[in-house]
C-alpha cells in the first residue's frame, strides 16, 4: 500500500504504436504495460507519437488495430515538443522497431530532459544497427555469425554472390539492418534465391545483412540491472524463429531454464552481458544467440526494448526467478529514474 500512495506522485507517459511495421506488436506490449502501470499505482498518460499533437480521446482508442502506414516522421516533434509531456516524470517506452528503439526518439526525449526507460539514444542506435553490433562484438571477443552487407542504392548481385562463394556460402540469412521481430527475414539455400531475398529486405531497409546461416538451438538471455536471467529456448514449429512463429499462437514453444549444461548457460549469460555491456545499454533488455549442435554460441543481436506482454519472452525469464510482471515493470521504472 505504501509504495502504491508513492507512485501516485509519479506521472508516467506510456509511448506507444508509433510508425514501424512493429505498430501492433507495441500496442499488444503496451496494452499489458499500461495495466501493470495502473495495478502499481502510477499516473499514467498514453502518447502515440504517430498521431503528433492530435491524440485519440480514450484510452481503448490507442489499442485498437489499425496498420495505418500513412503517418509523418515529423508528428513524433510535434509530440514531444507539445504540451502532452509536460510534467512527465518518466516516459516508458512501449515503441518497437524503427523511431522506436534506434534512438531518435530517445533524442528527442533527452533535448526535452525527460527520462525513459531502457538505453540510451547511441547504444539504442548503435544495437539497431545489426552491422554496427557485430563490428562490436568482434571487438569485444563476443563470438557472432560472419556476415556482409549490401546497400540499397549501390548493391551488384554479382559482387555479393562471388562474396558468398568465397565467403561463408549457403545456406544464409538476409535481413533489413535496422528492424527486429525477424521482419523482411528470409534464409537463402542457394543463390537462385538472393536477389528475392534483397528485394524483400530493401523493403525495410537501405542496408541488407547477409549472415551464415547457424544451425542449432534458438536461445536468448534477459538483462536486467546488469545481470543475466535464465537463458530461455524457444522452439519454433517450423525451424526459424520468424514473425509468424514470433506472434501466433501455438507456433513456438518455450523452456526456461533451458536444459543446457552449466558451463553452457555460464557462457551464455557471460557472453550476454559483456554484449549488454559492449554497446553501453541500460536498464533492461535481450540478447539473442543461436548455439550451434557442438554447442558453439553466437551472439545475433541486441534487444534494446524487447517486447514487454506478459507471455513474451523477457517475462518468461523474470518469472523463472520470482518476478511477477508488475515487479518486473516497477523495476525497469525504478532503475530508468536511477539511470
Amino acid at each position: 500500500m505504501k509504495q502504491n500512495i508513492m507512485n501516485k506522485n509519479l506521472n508516467i507517459a506510456l509511448l506507444l504504436g508509433g510508425i514501424s511495421p512493429e505498430r501492433e506488436v507495441s500496442k499488444s506490449s503496451s496494452a499489458s504495460i499500461y495495466k501493470s502501470l495502473q495495478n502499481l499505482g502510477y499516473n499514467v498518460v498514453l502518447i502515440d507519437p504517430a498521431y503528433g499533437c492530435h491524440q485519440p480521446e480514450s484510452p481503448d482508442k490507442f489499442f485498437l488495430p489499425d496498420n495505418r502506414s500513412d503517418f509523418q516522421t515529423r508528428n513524433y516533434i510535434d509530440a514531444v515538443n507539445s504540451s502532452l509531456l509536460d510534467n512527465i516524470d518518466l516516459a516508458f517506452l512501449g515503441l518497437h522497431g524503427k523511431f522506436g528503439e534506434d534512438g531518435y526518439i530517445q533524442s528527442l526525449l533527452e533535448l526535452r530532459k525527460i527520462p525513459y526507460t531502457g538505453s540510451g539514444h547511441l547504444s539504442s542506435a548503435m544495437a539497431m544497427d545489426k552491422s554496427a553490433s557485430k563490428i562490436l562484438f568482434k571487438h569485444f571477443n563476443i563470438n557472432t555469425a560472419d556476415w556482409l552487407t549490401a546497400d540499397k542504392s549501390s548493391y551488384n548481385t554479382d559482387s555479393i554472390l562471388n562474396s558468398l562463394a568465397n565467403s561463408f556460402g549457403y545456406p544464409c540469412v538476409i535481413k533489413p539492418n535496422d528492424q527486429g521481430s525477424t521482419v523482411g527475414l528470409s534464409v537463402c539455400e542457394n543463390f537462385n534465391q538472393i536477389q528475392k531475398a534483397l528485394k524483400k529486405a530493401f523493403k525495410f531497409s537501405d542496408k541488407a545483412l547477409i549472415e551464415k546461416y547457424i544451425p542449432g538451438r534458438e536461445l536468448t538471455v534477459a538483462i536486467l540491472d546488469n545481470q543475466p536471467l535464465p537463458v530461455l529456448e524457444i522452439v519454433p514449429k517450423h525451424g526459424l524463429y520468424d514473425y509468424e512463429c514470433k506472434y501466433t499462437s501455438g507456433m513456438s514453444s518455450y523452456i526456461c531454464p533451458a536444459d543446457l549444461p552449466k558451463q553452457i548457460v555460464a557462457n551464455l549469460q557471460n557472453a550476454a552481458v559483456k554484449a549488454f555491456e559492449a554497446l553501453n545499454c541500460k536498464t533492461y533488455g535481450r540478447v539473442d544467440f543461436r548455439l550451434s549442435p557442438d554447442n558453439e554460441y553466437f551472439c545475433l543481436e541486441v534487444n534494446t526494448l524487447p517486447g514487454m506482454t506478459s507471455t513474451s519472452l523477457v517475462p518468461k525469464m523474470a518469472k523463472a526467478v520470482g518476478i511477477s510482471f508488475d515487479e518486473l515493470v516497477d523495476k525497469i521504472v525504478k532503475l530508468s529514474l536511477q539511470k
